[in-house]
Parts: structure tokens; C-alpha cells; sequence
């Protein structure tokens, strides 16, 4: 997992929003708020690598926030800067299809407890 946000998304983003904005400072405040250990035993070991667990966990909780569908969270990870400097992408990065959601809420369900997995140790009890 790297935690930087890369320093062209970063110039990009200062510039887009010189007042700031709710996710930048989310991101400048809180980091990436998960990490990918919270969710290893939700994934196999061998076989193709799945996104980044943490980001599809934070990209859950922001399409929660806006109420967005799976096919325009997942378009907004492509396309707003916002979010992609919250989520720590590149301006190039492709993001993902929509249907990764789906099935990343599928695991968090299977895998039990889905809530104090994605809010272990910063979410109220």
C-alpha cells in the first residue's frame, strides 16, 4: 500500500481547489484512514491481485456519502480529482470496473462483521 499521493495529482488538485476541499482535507488530516490488513483474510492468497482493498473500502464509504451508484463511484475515481487525490491515484490511473464494488461488498458481507472491519480503530463503538 503506498500512502502518498502522487505529487501531480497532488499540484493538480491544490489548483483545482485553492480554498481546499472536504477530501483533501480528509485525506491531509486522516491519511488513508484504512489499511489493506484489515481486509487480507477477505481475499485468496494466490491468483490475480485484487484492487487496492483499502481504496475500494474508502470508495464504499464515499458512493455511500454521495449516493451514488456502482457505475458512478466508479466513474468518479476516473474522473474527479478529488477524489483521486483522497484516494492517493495518479491522474492517469484508469480506476476500475463497476462491478469490482459488488463483489468488494460480497466479501465484506461473506467475510462477517463487515462494519467493524471497515471502521477498526477510528469508527465510534
Amino acid at each position: 500500500m503506498s500512502g502518498d499521493v502522487p505529487t501531480s495529482t497532488a499540484t493538480v488538485a491544490r489548483a483545482a481547489f485553492p480554498q481546499g476541499n472536504a477530501y483533501l482535507r480528509l485525506r491531509d488530516h486522516l491519511g488513508t484512514i484504512f489499511t489493506d490488513a484489515q481486509f487480507t483474510p477477505l481475499f485468496a492468497h494466490r491468483g490475480q491481485p485484487a484492487e487496492c482493498p483499502w481504496r475500494l473500502a474508502l470508495v464504499t464509504l464515499l458512493q455511500f456519502a454521495e449516493n451514488l451508484s456502482d457505475r458512478r463511484a466508479a466513474e468518479a475515481v476516473r474522473g474527479r480529482i478529488d477524489w483521486k487525490y483522497l484516494l492517493g491515484l495518479e491522474l492517469t490511473d484508469p480506476g476500475f470496473d463497476a462491478s469490482v464494488l459488488s463483489e468488494f461488498r460480497g466479501r465484506l458481507v461473506a467475510g462477517g462483521a463487515p462494519t467493524r472491519r471497515m471502521c477498526s480503530g477510528w469508527c465510534a463503538p
